[in-house]
């Protein structure tokens, strides 16, 4: 399960680029890494995982800006062309699971 964080957020004034530093940050710290500018990405095991890091996000929400969030599968997420330019790259993979024995 992909988590992928979306977000247009304020920077007219320092409050603004304080708010969104934090935001980041946050995003970060919890395991999100960029995917494009203002497109954070995180995989998680399971359904009730992917659920914790996005109430983690809706608690850290900013005061102003749009922030959209979605869940697709690991099949789903596996379907994204990427393109620079014209040339097609492969996209990145989920990392390995951990498994116990």
């Amino acid at each position: 399960m992909w988590i992928i964080v979306m977000f247009d957020l304020p920077t007219e004034d320092e409050r603004a680029k304080r708010d969104y530093r934090f935001f980041r940050k946050m995003l970060l710290e919890d395991g999100f890494s960029m995917m494009q500018y203002s497109v954070y990405m995180r995989h998680s095991s399971s359904e009730e995982n992917a659920q914790v890091h996005v109430n983690r996000v809706k608690m850290h929400l900013p005061a102003d800006g749009e922030v959209r969030i979605i869940k697709i599968t690991d099949k789903q997420f596996g379907r994204i062309e990427v393109f620079y330019g014209k040339k097609r790259r492969p996209i990145e993979k989920a990392p390995d699971q951990l498994s116990f024995f």
